[in-house]
């Protein structure tokens, strides 16, 4: 991952805020790529940041890749665009509820990281779009491992989820940079 770090950190001072005062990143690509770790690396390396991941903006299992998630995304970017706030309510997905509120000063960076933050819709709004490509079979065995099999039949459904969004919105065809997953954990 930190060859990935190191092929994306000359760009970053480079990029331009299309929402707002923000810069967008989006990380995208499939379920256990290591898009949080690198989302995490990225993040360390900028002084104003912040990390808005997907699983936060689901709403469970039964509300993943939906138009209710690119409702949700648009509606982010654009309360950045227009009021340099970050505002949003996150998935608790042990009590299956939305948590408190979290409000806050935008970043100079905010990373969107997860499967659907390549969505579309948003696309105007985004400075730099990076993949993460793994096989489905090696992100799957690191979603078991990091979260337990208890979310291996959940998965299968999310796969076939998967699957369609990317081939519906297309974001690994849009990405500025296609980045490897591989020993990334």
């Amino acid at each position: 991952m930190k060859q990935n770090l190191i092929q994306i950190n000359p760009i970053l001072p480079t990029l331009v805020p299309r929402c707002g005062q923000s810069i967008v990143i989006t990380i995208d690509g499939p379920a256990g790529s290591g898009k949080t770790t690198l989302a995490n690396l990225i993040e360390s390396q900028l002084a104003s940041s912040f990390t808005v991941h997907m699983d936060d903006l689901y709403e469970g299992w039964q509300s993943t890749l939906t138009p209710e998630l690119t409702v949700k995304l648009g509606a982010l970017l654009a309360k950045v665009r227009d009021t340099s706030q970050v505002a949003f309510r996150p998935f608790d997905w042990h009590k299956s509820a939305q948590a408190e509120l979290i409000d806050l000063p935008a970043p100079k960076y905010l990373i969107l990281e997860g499967v659907g933050a390549g969505v579309r819709a948003i696309r105007n709004f985004v400075s730099l779009a990076l993949w993460i490509e793994v096989p489905e079979s090696e992100g799957l065995a690191r979603v078991i491992l990091r979260d337990g099999a208890q979310v291996a039949d959940e998965m299968v459904g999310f796969l076939a989820l998967q699957s369609a969004y990317f081939s519906k919105e297309g974001p690994k065809k849009s990405a500025d940079y296609r980045l490897s997953g591989l020993e990334t954990v």
